[in-house]
């Protein structure tokens, strides 16, 4: 049967309708980048990375880390004006931390070392955290005013002011620099994060609790400032039970964990000074 140029006219209209009519999901603009005193001296830990040839360029890691991170910023972005960058660097130690200006750094090893899904996403949401808060700057504000000859000196042998207080902070950030009560409140903003993204915010206790009795020495940095008396834990317990319209979903027996396994002994491609990696 054939149709005529007004049936199908007739038809297209009415696709047309049909599409423009169909509700959409709103999704929340990504605030766009502002050149400001936290991309500068985000800049600068990223070129103190870069020198040091750290920052992974290529691994099969990414492509672990990728859905996490993607599922976390996309939850977070709106909270704070620089979009989020989640980077792989080698380090002996696993650890992850977060700089200034919307970095995440996630050492290769902790990829190997967190024994579930949630563990990692909990790691990840609590650095994502520390930038929401802005702790980063915070933690260099005090530093600065405590340190500042040392500051100063370095500045007069050639290092720019970004750069010398890039490597105070890095410094920082890898041997814990900040109070438990900062590391607590990002502990809880870290749990509201991961839950809205849909991971389960059980994982950080899990972690937590899995070397609460281990000596301190042995343990990695991101857990090396773990209390003895579970402090930390008994606050995400707290929050969790007192709001339990976001949080009673979620199961705390560690037997729910999702299994985590990453490609053994991954080959990796390390940037070199010089060159750049905006995202992943």
């Amino acid at each position: 049967m054939q149709m005529t140029r007004r049936s199908i006219r007739g038809i297209c209209t009415a696709w047309l309708f049909t599409v423009l009519c169909v509700p959409t999901v709103a999704q929340a603009p990504r605030p766009e980048p502002v050149t400001d005193q936290e991309t500068e001296l985000g800049m600068a830990a990223y070129k103190q990375l870069l020198d040091k040839g750290e920052i992974v360029e290529s691994s099969p890691l990414y492509g672990t880390l990728k859905p996490l991170a993607d599922a976390i910023s996309g939850v977070a972005q709106p909270r704070y004006p620089h979009p989020f960058k989640f980077f792989i660097v080698h380090e002996t130690q696993p650890n992850a931390f977060a700089t200034p200006g919307g970095n995440v750094y996630v050492v290769d090893s902790l990829l190997y070392f967190a024994k579930n899904t949630e563990e990692l996403a909990g790691t990840l949401c609590h650095e994502v955290a520390h930038t929401v808060h802005r702790d980063g700057v915070t933690l260099m504000e005090k530093e600065q005013r405590i340190k500042r000859h040392e500051v100063e000196a370095a500045i007069l042998l050639g290092p720019t002011r970004a750069h010398v207080i890039a490597i105070i902070l890095l410094g920082k950030l890898k041997s814990l620099g900040y109070s438990r009560d900062v590391e607590s409140k990002a502990d809880v903003t870290g749990s509201d994060i991961c839950a809205a993204a849909g991971y389960n915010p059980w994982g950080l206790v899990w972690l937590f609790q899995a070397f609460q009795n281990t000596d301190v020495h042995q343990l990695p940095a991101l857990l090396s400032d773990h209390p003895a008396d579970g402090s930390r834990i008994t606050t995400l317990e707290t929050h969790f039970r007192t709001n339990p319209s976001t949080f009673s979903k979620f199961s705390q027996d560690p037997k729910s964990a999702t299994p985590f396994n990453v490609p053994k002994n991954a080959p990796e491609t390390f940037l070199h000074p010089g060159a750049t990696r905006t995202s992943q």
